[in-house]
């Protein structure tokens, strides 16, 4: 029976190849698993790149997993970084995976890539690992054990050799088929398509290439892209896009209450009504009991009471922790923190309180959740609720204990996991910590907990979600999923966690997370570190986590210098937060922005912070890639009009140019200007015959007594990227992202054209495409075809361009004013056409990689 893709087992595999090795640490190691034996290990001669383990299968295979075996204790050999590269042939390898161990003895498994883009399983024969760089970085590389598993049914395989073999079958029809429309090779593109069967690209993608590039239609071409936006083409585009954030200091008038100075208040926020309520903190002098509302729609604070000891509530507390239940719109707080002179057995008992935001009263829940079940007193812990399930889960923090206890055993203990069920008030401990009594027992599960960490549920997955922290000395960096409805706990690793810090947020330092279950998308944000000795550098960094690509990615990243302004009432001078613990923040999903309050400089022990700040996250939206769209065609379209009728592009920069610029904006403005400034370029210059527009010499040589020489070249070059650098610039103005592989991957290509190419085929609409009377007897009939045309008397691809090559017009001798003004304008049509076609690459990397034609080109793998 064929295999399937659930039939994972160990794969045979040799050592193919090998960089070095060095004493008795020979490659042959690494297919024994012995982590006591030191010398059973693979090791490298040198650090210097590259090294690599080249590993071949028995037989083709589908390998899903690699995993790696380690010493029984760390080792500055170990890999911090590496990458992994696989398949069928030795020279011809895909990246699989790239990624880095942890230092230290537990075995890593990690997934490897193995299918291919568009779906289909990726057999490989050949596994290459490639070491990048060590834990110790001086130090050479060594890998004690690698177990590669996969799927190797002969049956199994040969099926999918055979879906490989086709699909790259089909892919390399379909270079062919670009190239052919790239070159005006028509009738051997049509010969192709009609053998193969195989179609270049969406039917709407084709109809675009022959609006825009072969007839220059470019009002219909800009109706076709509005379609394609209104339908969602480019959401995926968008989507990949980075978030740019903006902060902005949240001023409320001086008249009206706001809430003072603090640091280890709290905040949480009703999505339902966009109200966020503070509770508590430090103030530098003494811990507040005060609870406040704001009011994200009329940007207004209200002081509900000032001190809630006196209405049943509890007593003046900071380094709490509060959870918001949006079905009876009620505020759950446990845990405070009491400083060593206050720790009596009198004083240590782990209050818990309700208080609801429609009656305005609070209520006792239970004086010590210790005696029913629940935890010990903590500070610094982390609480969630699942509001379907109505249950809170409150996990980790340090217990405090009285004061002579703490001092007799010199160590701090940590509170495990637990949940309460709101509707039935009962407790459960779910997950020990690790130094608990029982933690020993085979049958209780154990967790080790921390302090300053981040915890945040997910509705709909069902899962928590813990991260970082601190326990003692030791700063965390793993990532703990506890999953509520299996009670699993499991450790995932991020696939671009290469423990590089430029890669993940740094352990260590104060952060406050946030989680947009919508987008599957959590936010956190480092900043200031509690310890003296780590306040060294003063960054605030933003990170998002991808819960479906299971990624990091740095938002931003800023050094902030902690000046009088941030401690003032006016702090219009700050465009940021300063750096800062003890502060806290919320996310609202409505708005989906972002708010911070308050906190701890850091600089004076008596000063805390009362600055209210607005974090918005924003991405290109339809409407910015719309306008961006339009930029990119009225520009050619202008440039275009500006070669042949002077007048008529006054006329349309002053209406279609002008309406698609936002001339509030100065960087908009002056590339408005600069396009201006195309009609007032001389047409010559030392004599020599140029274009008027800055982007109209051709970008390949010809015979052409117009073409560019010496200094006149460079001069274009400069042209030509100064044109690139304003378009991307634009394109950052307009918030759009400008693709820029595919223009620079396609102009090798698309310039190996020859001016006849395009001489022989130009379309005849509009003034942008007039031709003198010389150029319009030699024209074939079929100039508007999809694709560039062939004289009739071509019989295939090499005839072809050989005929057009023949029949192109000579540049006379003499220079005559005839024949200059007719190969100006043959090279001002191929070099249009250019511009055309990588417009036409340009607009379809927006749409989705599936619809439209390969990225890449036959001339990528052609080297001479």
């Amino acid at each position: 029976m064929a295999g399937t893709i659930s039939d994972i087992k160990k794969l045979d595999y040799d050592i193919y190849k090998y960089s070095s090795y060095s004493s008795s640490y020979l490659p042959e190691n690494i297919r024994e698993d012995n982590p006591s034996n030191q010398t059973s290990r693979w090791s490298s001669n040198t650090n210097t790149p590259p090294q690599y383990l080249v590993l071949k299968l028995e037989r083709p295979a589908i390998v899903t997993k690699i995993k790696f075996g380690k010493y029984e204790k760390t080792h500055v050999c170990n890999l911090r970084k590496f990458k992994i590269l696989g398949g069928l042939e030795e020279e011809r390898m895909v990246l699989l995976f790239e990624g880095g161990l942890r230092n230290d003895s537990v075995p890593e498994t990690f997934n490897l890539k193995h299918r291919t883009n568009s779906g289909e399983l990726l057999p490989i024969k050949f596994i290459q690992i490639v070491p990048l760089l060590s834990w110790g970085p001086s130090f050479n590389f060594c890998i004690w054990y690698v177990e590669l598993l996969g799927i190797e049914d002969s049956m199994f395989i040969l099926s999918n050799l055979r879906k490989y073999n086709m699909l790259r079958e089909v892919e390399i029809v379909r270079l062919f088929l670009k190239h052919c429309r790239q070159q005006g090779y028509v009738n051997s593109f049509s010969a192709l398509q009609e053998e193969t069967g195989v179609k270049l690209e969406d039917e709407k993608m084709t109809e675009l290439h022959e609006t825009l590039v072969n007839r220059g239609d470019f009002k219909k071409t800009e109706e076709m892209l509005v379609g394609f936006i209104e339908n969602g083409l480019m959401d995926n585009y968008l989507e990949r896009q980075e978030y740019k954030p903006q902060w902005s200091l949240q001023l409320t008038p001086e008249n009206e209450p706001r809430p003072g100075r603090r640091g280890g208040h709290q905040l949480i926020i009703d999505p339902m009504t966009s109200t966020i309520y503070l509770y508590g903190g430090w103030d530098g002098n003494e811990d507040l009991s005060d609870l406040w509302s704001y009011d994200v729609k009329t940007n207004r604070w209200t002081l509900i009471h000032e001190r809630s000891e006196l209405l049943d509530g509890p007593t003046p507390r900071a380094c709490h922790k509060m959870v918001y239940d949006t079905r009876n719109s009620q505020i759950f707080m446990l845990g405070r923190y009491l400083d060593s002179a206050s720790r009596t057995e009198e004083n240590i008992n782990s209050d818990f309180y309700l208080y609801n935001t429609i009656t305005k009263t609070w209520f006792l829940i239970c004086n010590d959740t210790s005696q029913v079940g629940g935890p010990q007193l903590v500070f610094d812990h982390q609480m969630c609720i699942d509001v379907d399930k109505q249950t809170i889960y409150v996990f980790g923090g340090r217990i405090l204990e009285p004061k002579n206890e703490e001092e007799t055993t010199g160590q701090y203990r940590y509170s495990g996991l637990f949940s309460y069920h709101i509707s039935t008030n009962t407790w459960a401990h779910i997950l020990v910590d690790c130094e608990h009594p029982t933690a020993s027992s085979p049958y209780v599960q154990s967790i080790r907990s921390r302090v300053t960490h981040s915890m945040l549920f997910h509705h709909k997955h069902r899962k928590l979600y813990i991260f970082g922290g601190q326990r003692g000395k030791d700063y965390m960096t793993d990532f703990l999923i506890y999953d509520v409805n299996t009670n699993e706990l499991s450790n995932m690793t991020p696939e671009n966690n290469n423990t590089d810090t430029k890669n993940v947020p740094q352990s260590g330092f104060t952060q406050r997370a946030t989680i947009d279950c919508e987008k599957d998308e959590i936010y956190v944000l480092t900043s200031l570190s509690k310890e003296k000795e780590r306040r060294d550098l003063n960054i605030n960094s933003f990170w998002l986590f991808s819960l479906s690509k299971k990624e990091w990615c740095c938002v931003y990243k800023s050094e902030h210098s902690n000046g009088e302004n941030c401690y003032q009432k006016s702090q219009n001078t700050c465009h940021e937060p300063c750096p800062r613990y003890a502060h806290q923040i919320v996310y609202d999903t409505t708005n989906q922005v972002h708010f911070l309050f308050g906190g701890n400089p850091g600089t004076n022990s008596n000063v805390r912070l009362d600055d209210f700040w607005v974090l918005r996250l924003e991405k290109p939206n339809r409407g910015n890639i719309l306008r961006y769209c339009k930029y990119l065609l009225r520009k050619q379209e202008y440039e275009e009009i500006t070669k042949n009728d002077p007048l008529s592009a006054i006329l349309y920069l002053q209406t279609k140019l002008y309406d698609i610029i936002d001339h509030s904006d100065p960087v908009q403005l002056k590339e408005f200007h600069k396009l201006a400034s195309l009609l007032f370029k001389s047409d010559t210059v030392d004599g020599e015959t140029e274009p008027t527009s800055l982007l109209t010499c051709p970008l390949a040589s010809t015979a052409s007594a117009s073409a560019p020489v010496g200094g006149n070249k460079h001069k274009q070059q400069r042209a030509d990227d100064d044109g690139h650098k304003e378009e991307e610039n634009l394109a950052k103005v307009m918030r759009v992202e400008s693709p820029k592989s595919v223009e620079e991957a396609d102009t090798s290509s698309i310039s190996s054209m020859s001016s006849s190419d395009c001489s022989q085929n130009q379309p005849q609409q509009g003034a942008a495409a007039q031709q003198p009377p010389e150029k319009l007897e030699g024209n074939s009939s079929a100039a508007n075809s999809t694709v560039p045309q062939k004289p009739n008397a071509a019989k295939d691809g090499d005839g072809g361009r050989a005929a057009i090559e023949a029949n192109a017009p000579t540049p006379s001798t003499s220079r005559s004013s005839g024949g200059m003004a007719r190969n100006r304008a043959i090279d001002q049509q191929f070099e249009m056409k250019i511009r055309r076609c990588l417009l036409f690459n340009k607009l379809v990397d927006l749409m989705p990689e599936a619809l439209c034609q390969p990225k890449k080109n036959i001339s990528d793998f052609v080297l001479l």
